[in-house]
């Protein structure tokens, strides 16, 4: 039985050595290069920490084929990655580099004097000045990690403005991906998009996927996501047959109605998270693509391990329905909770929660945070049992499908009603086929707002008129605000929070 991620990679190595394993806009490399390249990396973390294990080192590189390198020297090091944002302020980094106590930080030439300029007091690798022809390499403390041991660490935003570093374990990617291999039948022959930064918890089924099946990994340059067009012709000359992004991709080919022209044969599974899926922009992909290609919606915040719940598809959706986030994955248990922990019925809102070996073991540095959110399942007191709280409304329909519904701290109080954001967001997303949209609460003026980017102008009495017909009055939005694009987070998901501070700005 493997008990830490980098036996899988070596048999990976083993089995496809000559395989292409990585490939990005400046370079590609098979996964003996691979190996070679990691083990380098892993040799010049050990000579800099011989003692070090289990220790976060920080990755401070752009997406690249560098940066999986780096991550997976980091596990043959013995010790945990935590990679950060080279696009995030220094402030940001600071904070973060603060709370780890890192052993040592990756980074490049284009990097290091940002990071020298810093007086971080840490040792610095540049990956740039690596000579991976060079055959020593130093005993490896991977051996020495067992599957309960952290395999990385990725940060969220924090509440105290300290981002919340969320600890994964061996043990949790290996469940995780094990399901996905399963679910989706992933082989060897998988040829992967990735979209995600590796700083968002999306990434990790599409690095996995290639440590475990062996299958080729594609980092699909940013630039390409702005101008879907191109990006259709990427994924077409390198044959791309899985992708796993966020909903906000999918619209925007959706809209643009960009399978009317280019057809995309080779895709075959189109996995999405993250953010909700409007039906009718799901529609056009399952209906433009070729017939038998699978659909999987995979819900699951960072503190899981990425996913604990799937719906799989491979017809469109009926007008009106949702996307349900479906059932739970293999060795995971969902709790439906409501107000006075008690399990909900069907139909009936509750908190969604989770058991199972998918828990983060908790955040960075920081064990009142942990204590909050991992909490003690409140269903049985007989022996310890960590569940975590999402912070995620959702309800079990008549099939047994969870169906989400919204944050809890999207949930408002207007008029004396109780109203879900999330909730109004989709609808108008399902009402409004062309559009994409964010719904807000702007407390200054104690109304809602929705801002929406389109190609087409809509005028408020057109959006009221549509809206009376599914919604009701109280959950209509006063102010409609038409931008040209939507402001994106590093993941690809819209920057709600930048667009809260913001909402007064727009006219």
């Amino acid at each position: 039985m493997k008990i830490n991620l980098v036996e899988y990679f070596e048999n990976t190595a083993d089995s496809f050595p000559d395989k292409l394993a990585l490939v990005d806009d400046s370079s590609t490399l098979s996964f003996k290069e691979f190996r070679n390249r990691a083990k380098s990396v892993a040799t010049h973390i050990s000579k800099n920490n011989k003692n070090a294990i289990n220790r976060p080192i920080a990755i401070y590189l752009p997406k690249s084929n560098n940066a999986v390198i780096a991550l997976v020297g980091t596990l043959y090091s013995g010790n945990c990655y935590a990679p950060l944002d080279t696009k995030s302020p220094i402030a940001r980094i600071k904070a973060i580099l603060a709370n780890l106590d890192a052993s040592c930080i990756v980074t490049n030439n284009d990097y290091i004097n940002t990071i020298n300029d810093c007086d971080l007091n840490i040792d610095v690798i540049n990956i740039d000045e690596i000579d991976f022809d060079d055959n020593e390499k130093d005993k490896l403390n991977f051996e020495k990690c067992i599957d309960t041991d952290p395999a990385y660490v990725l940060h969220t935003s924090g509440s105290t403005g300290v981002p919340k570093g969320v600890v994964i374990s061996h043990r949790s990617v290996i469940d995780y991906i094990s399901w996905v291999v399963n679910a989706f039948n992933i082989t060897e022959k998988e040829i992967i998009g990735n979209q995600t930064p590796f700083i968002f918890d999306m990434s990790t089924l599409d690095i996995y996927l290639m440590v475990f099946k062996g299958a080729t990994l594609n980092l699909i340059p940013e630039k390409k996501f702005i101008f879907p067009a191109t990006l259709l012709e990427y994924i077409n000359e390198h044959k791309i047959n899985l992708i796993f992004w966020v909903p906000a991709v999918l619209v925007n080919v959706a809209n643009l109605k960009l399978f009317d022209s280019v057809k995309v044969p080779f895709v075959k599974k189109v996995l999405f998270g993250g953010e909700v899926m409007p039906p009718k922009h799901l529609n056009y992909w399952i209906e433009g693509l070729n017939k038998g290609v699978v659909y999987g919606n995979l819900y699951g915040p960072t503190e899981i391990t990425g996913t604990c719940t799937c719906h799989i598809l491979t017809e469109p959706i009926a007008d009106g329905e949702t996307v349900p986030i479906g059932k739970p994955c293999r060795n995971t248990a969902i709790l439906l909770l409501n107000e006075n922990d008690e399990l909900c019925e069907i139909g009936e809102k509750g908190e969604l929660c989770v058991r199972g070996s998918s828990l983060a073991m908790g955040y960075w540095n920081n064990p009142e945070k942990t204590n909050t959110l991992f909490v003690q399942n409140p269903l049985q007191n007989e022996y310890p049992e960590k569940i975590y709280r999402t912070g995620d409304i959702v309800y079990y329909d008549e099939v047994g499908n969870l169906i989400y519904v919204g944050r809890r701290d999207f949930q408002i109080k207007l008029s004396g009603y109780r109203i879900d954001l999330g909730e109004i967001e989709h609808t108008i997303l399902s009402t409004f086929g062309t559009i994409n949209a964010g719904v807000f609460f702007d407390r200054s003026k104690e109304e809602i707002v929705l801002v929406y980017e389109s190609e087409n102008e809509i005028s408020t009495e057109g959006f009221r008129t549509e809206l009376s017909k599914v919604l009701s009055k109280h959950m209509i939005p006063r102010r409609y605000i038409k931008i040209d694009s939507l402001p994106k987070t590093t993941s690809g998901k819209i920057d709600r929070s930048y667009l809260n501070e913001n909402i007064n700005t727009y006219n």
